[in-house]
């Protein structure tokens, strides 16, 4: 007994590690910088330099090995994100508010997802695997976008760019899942359209949308009476307490996946209805405050962690991998970004930091995993490589660059 009393248990090692990144990535710029770093990179980085040379611990962090843990841990992070971004918004009305976001999604997200596919499958994927790839690629991340977002509820100042770049980031995460169903389709039936293509738009395309945004409004109205009108007399607003937006979130999603809708739409959609009852009140910045707090606190340890797994994901990748994240970040979305806000209000400055600043992240590892936990791919670590390689370095393009470039952009103009 005594022999052990001093032995090493990995689960605590573990413990120590988390934390001791966390703690770093978020002290150690502001160390060298005065001012509010983005951590996202650092603790990717820093998982791989604190695990990565431990031996077999690479592999236990593996999503190849554990798809079930990243699928459900990054499925929170991707719905709390969501809900505190429909939360944000002060304002949603106005003429022209809507353009360049719907812009976004209708124009250059497929653009995007085709040429990903066309490169992908040209470099040697299969036509489901590089279905998929442009599919977990397309989304924007509202996990790990807080830098080029608007601030909390109440606080003003939404720029058009911030806007912009925060309502995408809110509805394309849920707009992305029926291309994930286009990848499994092509995997489970082959490419053939004329079989099965009048399902797939029909009931991954325009059935789950739609519930997906019924439930949220509805959820979002229903527990907005029920936090700030009933009872009138003592309503649960005057509690104090912000875990209601998490009872309320986990309430919605669930629900809108009972019925087969897209419970990301609903999760945003939700907190956005949710923000027009009594939208003055107080209470929405301790909502927002709290599901913030479970979001940051869920990402920063899924990133420490999939840094921790990326030693044994990159001998997948290939330069064919690296040059399709390359070409993603630095060329297809801000070309097609571009592209897409012509016409717009946008000043050319604007439209060049709104295109260029679409960054990929957790949203990505959730589909990954969904759909390798739904159908075995051929390409899977490939796929899963080829990802990783991209969320690093977004993480560390856009997220060393957002706050000196976007706060460039946005002060001394007149916010939307």
């Amino acid at each position: 007994m005594d022999d052990a009393f001093f032995s090493i248990a990995p689960y605590h090692v573990l413990l120590v590690g988390c934390g001791l990144v966390i703690i770093l990535a978020f002290w150690l710029p502001r160390f060298i910088r005065n001012r509010e770093p983005s951590v996202s990179g650092l603790l990717i980085l820093g998982g791989l330099a604190v695990f990565g040379i431990l031996p077999g611990v690479p592999e236990v962090f593996s999503p190849m090995e554990r798809t079930g843990f990243w699928e459900f841990a990054s499925e929170f992070a991707v719905i709390a994100a969501l809900f505190g971004t429909g939360m944000r918004l002060d304002r949603i009305v106005g003429k022209g508010l809507w353009t360049p976001t719907i812009r976004l999604l209708v124009i250059a997200m497929p653009l995007c997802i085709a040429a990903v596919f066309v490169l992908g499958y040209a470099l040697g994927l299969t036509t489901a695997g590089a279905v998929l790839l442009a599919a977990v690629l397309a989304p924007t991340d509202p996990v790990l976008a807080a830098d080029v977002q608007v601030g909390p509820p109440g606080e003003g100042g939404e720029h058009p760019i911030r806007y912009a770049l925060t309502t995408e980031a809110g509805l394309n995460d849920g707009l992305a899942f029926p291309f994930v169903y286009l990848a499994l389709f092509v995997g489970t039936l082959g490419f053939d359209p004329a079989g099965w293509g009048l399902k797939w738009f029909g009931l991954y395309f325009v059935y789950k949308i739609a519930v997906g945004v019924i439930a949220g409004i509805a959820a979002g109205w229903v527990l907005g009476k029920v936090i700030f009108c009933l009872p009138k007399k003592n309503p649960l607003s005057e509690s104090g307490t912000g875990v209601i937006a998490l009872a309320g979130l986990l309430f919605t999603y669930g629900m809108t996946e009972l019925v087969e809708g897209y419970g990301f739409i609903a999760a945003f959609i939700m907190g956005l209805t949710l923000r027009r009852v009594e939208a003055q009140n107080e209470y929405h910045a301790r909502l927002h405050a709290f599901s913030e707090a479970l979001e940051h606190a869920v990402t920063a340890i899924l990133l420490v962690l999939f840094g921790g797994a990326l030693p044994v994901l990159l001998p997948y990748l290939s330069w064919q991998h690296a040059l399709t994240g390359i070409a993603l970040i630095f060329l297809i979305r801000p070309a097609f970004g571009m592209l897409s806000l012509i016409g717009t209000d946008m000043p050319l400055k604007h439209r060049g930091v709104v295109a260029f600043y679409g960054v990929r992240g957790i949203g990505s590892i959730y589909y990954l995993a969904y759909a390798a936990g739904t159908l075995q791919f051929v390409n899977e670590g490939d796929l899963w490589a080829a990802i990783a390689f991209t969320i690093l370095l977004s993480t560390l393009v856009h997220g060393f660059s957002a706050g000196t470039v976007v706060h460039a952009a946005t002060r001394d103009e007149r916010p939307a």
